[in-house]
């Protein structure tokens, strides 16, 4: 049997009574459920080693964050390559214009004395437009009218009175030849017989041939008086210059009243009443009734895009939130060198009532359409327009770059033919500095949705939709 070694009893301090009172109650604390309260010792709290401890782990805290880019990777924004319609289309503005206009004019110089229409009024085919002082002109028509009937009178007088009077006439110088050559005849046979002179003889001789004469005269006044003859061709021909003098006449009182050409709208007016009208000399300018027109100036580099019978979606300025269709009908052969721009004319198919001659519209003219492709956002591309267009494509949370190989190009989506792959990540170039072979990873998700062949209501971006 061992000996019990008896330890000596320290005696209790202070301290100790401290200690003894807080193991107290922690031991009551434990009882209750409720866990101890942490209380931390002063003396440990003040020790140096802690104070440099927190120093170090504050400084490494600090350096994680300057370097999380290293180890996490750089954060980008990035979208993934997908399947969908793409649409290229040619964005432009213009003007609306009719295939024509038409200049009205005067033809002679008076004044005008009244303007029954208004600047922006439709007018029909025949509707008086300007009304001038015409009264040298019903002047004139009166003197033709004078001149005409002089001349039908003249004819009646031929018919009625000189026809028959030379028909008179031939009558009587018949009966004075017959009644001349019987004396005639006598004054031979008197001679012959010894009772009158070779002088009276002669004088009968002469008084035949002055009556044969005179019948000879009067034969030729009966033919010129007939139908047929001189006197009636030239008072015909008076007639018929008279006739053609009033008509003359005629024609410029109709000048002195303006009237349109055509069903069109005044879209200029430059007279008043009271001006002096000069020939040739513009006074109004109507657009006549017909095909409307949008005429548009486009950069050449998209002349290869176009083709004539290409659709478009057109929308006037003043009215923003309506659209209408038209179509390609002529593209200018010729290439404006001053500002390297193509003139192009559109159709507009079913002209809204509020289209007006020279408003300004903008027009939406689809070069292309492509179904099923694969398809990135054009942001996503570098060098584009190069030789070798590349993107910055994700593989393994680093970047690598990959040249593609574009197609149809829309305006804010671009086909790619080859170089990736549906699903693959690109990087959005714009406001980025990551180079080929960095560490990545995606800062935010990037929605990204092409235009869609299949619902023909959905525009692409930026696009209008159809009406």
């Amino acid at each position: 049997m061992s000996e019990a070694t008896a330890l000596p009893v320290q005696p209790k301090t202070a301290d100790t009574a401290v200690d003894d009172s807080r193991i107290a109650d922690v031991s009551k604390d434990l009882k209750s459920g409720k866990p101890p309260p942490l209380k931390i010792d002063k003396k440990i709290t003040s020790l140096p080693w802690l104070k440099i401890g927190l120093g170090i782990l504050l400084l490494t805290c600090i350096l994680v964050y300057a370097l999380r880019n290293k180890i996490l990777g750089q954060p980008v924004s990035m979208v993934a390559a997908i399947t969908g319609g793409l649409v290229q289309s040619v964005v432009a503005s213009g003007r609306v214009i009719t295939p024509q206009r038409v200049t009205v004019a005067a033809q002679m110089s008076a004044r005008v004395v009244g303007i029954p229409v208004a600047e922006g009024q439709t007018v029909e085919k025949g509707q008086v437009l300007i009304e001038l002082d015409d009264k040298d002109a019903r002047a004139n028509v009166d003197a033709a009218l004078a001149a005409l009937a002089q001349a039908d009178a003249r004819l009646r007088q031929l018919r009625e009175v000189g026809l028959a009077g030379a028909v008179q006439n031939l009558r009587q110088s018949q009966v004075n030849v017959e009644q001349t050559r019987k004396q005639y005849e006598r004054s031979s046979s008197l001679v012959a017989q010894g009772f009158i002179s070779q002088v009276q003889l002669d004088e009968a001789k002469r008084n035949l041939d002055i009556a044969t004469s005179q019948a000879s005269a009067a034969k030729i006044q009966v033919n010129t008086n007939q139908s047929s003859g001189s006197d009636v061709a030239l008072a015909n021909a008076a007639a018929q210059q008279s006739r053609a003098g009033l008509r003359l006449a005629r024609v410029k009182l109709e000048d002195d009243v303006i009237r349109a050409p055509a069903n069109g709208v005044l879209i200029a007016r430059s007279v008043e009443p009271g001006d002096i009208t000069q020939p040739g000399k513009a006074l109004m300018v109507l657009a006549p009734s017909g095909e409307t027109q949008i005429v548009v100036q486009l950069d050449e580099k998209n002349l290869g895009k176009l083709a004539i019978g290409q659709k478009a979606i057109g929308s006037a300025d003043a009215f923003a939130d309506q659209r209408f269709n038209a179509e390609v009908i002529y593209i200018n052969p010729g290439v404006d060198a001053a500002r390297g721009s193509v003139e192009i004319k559109l159709r507009v198919i079913k002209p809204p009532a509020y289209l007006r001659q020279d408003m300004t519209v903008s027009v939406d003219i689809e070069t292309a359409r492509r179904k099923a492709v694969l398809v990135i956002p054009t942001a996503t591309v570098n060098d584009a327009l190069g030789d070798a267009p590349w993107v910055l494509v994700v593989r393994g949370k680093r970047t690598e770059k990959q040249i593609v190989k574009l197609g149809l190009r829309g305006d804010d989506s671009i086909e790619i033919l080859s170089g990736i792959a549906a699903g693959d990540n690109v990087i959005l170039t714009s406001g980025t500095t990551v180079t080929a072979g960095q560490r990545v990873r995606a800062m935010k998700a990037t929605s990204f949705s092409p235009f869609s062949t299949d619902t023909a209501d959905t525009p692409a971006p930026g696009k209008m939709p159809p009406s």
